[in-house]
């Protein structure tokens, strides 16, 4: 099959309106390294990357008020920094690049659910400016 590991994925495919910060940017605990009160962060499996989680809430309306907030998994060499809150608005718009879906049957329901990574946080685009060209090397 051709389709392995984690599924490459836009922002505006996972969140076509938008999502907003509602959490701290935190360290992925890895539950097999850590031991006891000792405390190890995670990292990705492929990349190596420490890996960062933060909540984020979807603002398509449609969506149930039980399923609005979901984590986004960060890869990144040091904590990633939120972008500055937006004059007038109680909660911070969020965007994500380089981003993958990893689907899942999760335990505890076995319902199917999703992984969501990304590779950076930022403040969002202006409405109608295209996002810069991917290069030949971010593959």
């Amino acid at each position: 099959m051709a389709l392995q590991g984690p599924i490459p994925i836009n922002f505006e495919q996972v969140f076509p309106h938008g999502c907003y910060i509602v959490g701290q940017v935190e360290p992925v605990k890895d539950f097999e390294a850590s031991t006891g009160g000792k405390f190890v962060q995670g990292r990705d499996k492929n990349t190596g990357e420490l890996v960062w989680q933060v909540a984020v809430m979807d603002a398509d309306p449609t969506v149930k008020a039980a399923q609005k907030t979901v984590a986004v998994k960060i890869l990144a060499p040091v904590q990633p920094v939120p972008p500055a809150p937006m004059a007038g608005l109680p909660i911070t718009p969020v965007e994500f690049d380089g981003m993958t879906v990893t689907p899942y049957v999760h335990q505890a329901t076995g319902r199917l659910a999703y992984s969501i990574r990304a590779q950076e946080m930022r403040a969002p685009r202006p409405i109608g400016k295209p996002a810069p060209a991917a290069s030949k090397d971010a593959a």
